[in-house]
């Protein structure tokens, strides 16, 4: 191919659904009601968070950071999708879809090392409690968060530019709702079997290393629970569970889209939705039904705000 062709691709077109239009204008609504459910639900907790005292704690700081990295994560794609479900022109733009994969992974990356963070925090109020102020302080609790941040950074832009480097030309429909690397590389008018393992060595470092480190952690933190009372070790349980069940519903799509990839192509949407707006949408729900504080602080945020508005 000359280096004319490489460069005739402007825009891809994303197949979505594909399917009648009855079906696209229910996906819309299923999907901008899930969208307004992220936004709200992760914008309450953070809201929460920063007007209850009480929750001015390492645990809650970065839980209203996990908060916003959903809000970006979902963001990313999903205003997006929403819009080509009613939409008869459902293409995005090459620097539109660089964006996509930079912001997908740069987010996606920045909240797997955010939730070693989040388990590193409860090592240490389990396992150090006596030290837990001492250790996890403010400044700290700012420099692992910005840590985060940088990792993602670095992982996202590495993605983007690997990509950016392939030659495009002629074919260009991808098959999802919004551009993705094991997607975008199949178009590339070059052999890409050795970019594509490079790309998931890249992802797998990222993914399974964060996994990895997160089930040595909670099982270490598990196994200290059930050696202590039961009331510190029904509270430390709860709040456990529900870290568990976050990395459960984040890392499980990963790995299966990036790492160890099934190719079966409902089944990779499904997956990819699920990762950028299932699991946004899940996280506030699963933080304030199985943690009592955070119940208690909702409770506490009815009464202050709305009660007493309702008896002026």
């Amino acid at each position: 191919m000359d280096e004319g062709n490489h460069s005739a691709v402007s825009e891809f077109v994303l197949l979505g659904l594909g399917l009648s239009w009855n079906i696209q204008v229910l996906s819309f609504v299923i999907s901008l009601i899930f969208y307004l459910m992220i936004l709200s639900g992760n914008i309450f907790i953070i809201i929460l968070i920063v007007t209850d005292l009480l929750l001015h704690s390492p645990m809650y700081f970065l839980l209203a950071n996990l908060s916003f990295v959903d809000i970006c994560l979902s963001t990313v794609t999903t205003p997006k999708m929403i819009a080509d479900f009613i939409s008869e022109k459902k293409t995005i733009s090459f620097g539109g879809c660089m964006s996509q994969i930079l912001f997908t992974h740069f987010t996606g990356a920045g909240e797997m090392v955010l939730l070693v963070v989040m388990a590193y925090d409860r090592y240490v109020a389990i396992c150090k409690p006596l030290h837990y102020s001492t250790i996890m302080n403010l400044r700290k609790c700012i420099g692992l968060v910005a840590v985060s941040w940088n990792i993602g950074f670095v992982h996202g832009i590495s993605q983007m530019i690997v990509i950016m480097k392939l030659p495009f030309c002629g074919y260009r429909e991808i098959d999802s709702f919004f551009c993705d690397i094991p997607l975008v590389t199949k178009l590339a008018c070059t052999d890409s079997d050795k970019l594509d393992t490079i790309i998931n060595i890249d992802c797998g470092l990222v993914a399974v290393t964060c996994f990895i480190v997160l089930l040595i952690s909670y099982t270490y933190i598990l196994v200290t629970v059930l050696q202590t009372s039961n009331n510190a070790a029904s509270k430390a349980l709860s709040t456990c569970t529900a870290h568990i069940i976050v990395v459960l519903i984040l890392f499980v799509p990963c790995i299966f889209i990036y790492v160890w990839p099934l190719n079966i192509i409902w089944l990779d949407k499904f997956l990819a939705v699920f990762y950028t707006v299932f699991t946004p949408l899940l996280n506030p729900m699963i933080y304030t039904l199985r943690n009592k504080e955070m119940k208690n602080a909702v409770k506490r945020f009815k009464s202050y705000y709305i009660d007493s508005k309702e008896n002026i």
